[in-house]
């Protein structure tokens, strides 16, 4: 166990790289009831979160989610969110733990003057997440969903980055299809006093099929393997999200203004300082956090997120780069790692996708 943002985590349950090969192979039950739930509901939510937020909720469909941020006014990132639309008038955030005294403080700011209620709803909920290709035949015959709901009755029907009010092990809750794994998989979003009962129903029904409980270390290196940010590495107040690769997520042609929109146009004209750039470690040592990246010799950026790879067999890093990794392919790259220049390789990101 390990203490984070407050709450007694699990970092591992036993082996975490068994853990991290389990969620690439089978499937991996993880707690995640640190997450931040942020209920945000009234006739003017939508527009609301539309001026609070880099995306566009209001044009999200109910039961379906999107991946977004909220920026400070010089668009510094505060944090990189998910929004689902649970209906018309209700939307649900989900906050990184660190950061959701943050984002309910500053979406409270932003909705005031519109006609809708944000509440911080994080004590109200447990998130226990199935990642991995076995996900959706373990947690399907656990699974009833709503027949009201949107587009789909059956689990294997329910696309990504899609979600739906229904029943786990008979008990109720928000199933979405959704994870930081760079697998497929479902969050299951139920009340605490319920979160006991559906993971014994979870490790139950997975217990045939490969699933094992798996912690923060091995969320991590799943991440990372992905290429997926993570905040206070990849993300912070002194990153935009141009900086990250992740300009996608702020939507410009949005009708109406939005928190950070004049900073955030500035930066898109005149292009990112920095660059987010994969590396390859070309020794058996670990490039950390904050490391510095050097190219013939001369710093040129610093290490955001590094660690073995149990998928690829050699350690990875992700670092921000002070010029763009197209003009330092020729260059001789190494990474500083307590006093010895180690060679690095520039590496496409993602590392990893199930889709190759």
């Amino acid at each position: 166990m390990t203490s984070f943002a407050g709450w007694q985590m699990p970092l591992r349950y036993g082996s975490e790289t068994a853990e991290h090969l389990a969620v690439r192979r089978a499937a991996g039950l993880f707690d995640l009831s640190h997450m931040g739930e942020i209920a945000v509901t009234g006739p003017g939510a939508g527009a609301a979160l539309d001026y609070a937020l880099t995306g566009q909720p209001s044009a999200v469909p109910p039961g379906r989610a999107r991946y977004m941020m909220i920026c400070a006014e010089d668009g510094g990132v505060l944090d990189d969110l998910v929004v689902y639309r649970q209906g018309e008038q209700e939307f649900l955030v989900i906050a990184n733990a660190s950061n959701t005294a943050t984002v309910v403080g500053a979406l409270a700011d932003r909705a005031a003057g519109y006609d809708a209620a944000v509440v911080d709803a994080t004590q109200d909920y447990a998130l226990i997440a199935v990642q991995g290709p076995a996900a959706a035949g373990i947690l399907a015959p656990l699974v009833k969903l709503d027949p009201a709901g949107p587009e789909f009755t059956e689990l294997g029907a329910m696309k990504y980055y899609a979600g739906a009010f229904g029943t786990v092990a008979g008990r109720e809750a928000w199933i979405a299809r959704t994870g930081y794994t760079g697998e497929d998989g479902f969050e299951v979003y139920c009340r605490p006093q319920d979160a006991e009962h559906v993971w014994t129903a979870l490790t139950a029904e997975g217990s045939g099929a490969g699933l094992v409980p798996a912690g923060l270390a091995a969320r991590d290196t799943l991440r990372l393997e992905a290429g997926m940010p993570l905040y206070g590495n990849e993300l912070g107040p002194d990153v935009t999200p141009f900086e990250a690769g992740l300009g996608r997520v702020v939507k410009f042609d949005k009708p109406g203004e939005f928190v950070g929109r004049e900073a955030l146009a500035a930066r898109a004209s005149a292009g990112p300082s920095r660059h987010l750039a994969g590396l390859t470690i070309g020794s058996r040592r670990i490039a950390r956090h904050g490391y510095p990246v050097l190219a013939d010799g001369q710093a040129c950026g610093t290490v955001t997120s590094g660690a073995p790879s149990p998928t690829l067999g050699v350690p990875i890093a992700m670092a921000y780069l002070d010029r763009p990794a197209a003009s330092l392919a020729g260059a001789v790259l190494t990474v500083g790692i307590r006093g010895e220049a180690v060679p690095a390789h520039l590496t496409d990101l993602p590392f990893y996708s199930r889709r190759r």
